[in-house]
């Protein structure tokens, strides 16, 4: 299978093409499944090469928002160096106004 496609000449060339140059010369009973984990798991074909599948589809816009305060978004800003014992900033954005309030936290805050 590394012949097959590894090789310079192979030059990787997916799962059906490999099966095809390996099964030119070599027969098993489970070839093809031994073929397929061998490719899905090689480096170089997870880093260069894309899964092909159906397109994700259009995007929808987030409803507008009518009033200030209906509809916010929050994020935290982590890392910072330690100030009066808070080290991460809690952003809360306003999506109706876009007024940002930035709130000190401790390291120790959780999601709820």
């Amino acid at each position: 299978m590394k012949e097959c496609h590894d090789s310079k000449w192979a030059g990787h060339p997916g799962i059906h093409r490999t099966l095809a140059l390996v099964g030119d010369s070599y027969y098993g009973p489970h070839m093809k499944d031994d073929v397929e984990a061998y490719v899905k798991t090689c480096l170089v074909c997870q880093q260069d090469k894309i899964e092909r599948g159906t397109p994700a589809g259009l995007l929808e816009p987030l409803p507008i928002p009518h009033r200030p305060w209906e509809s916010v978004s929050m994020d935290f800003i982590v890392a910072l160096p330690t100030s009066e014992g808070y080290n991460w900033v809690l952003v809360v954005v306003d999506r109706y106004s876009k007024y940002a309030t930035f709130i000190p936290a401790p390291k120790e805050c959780s999601a709820e």
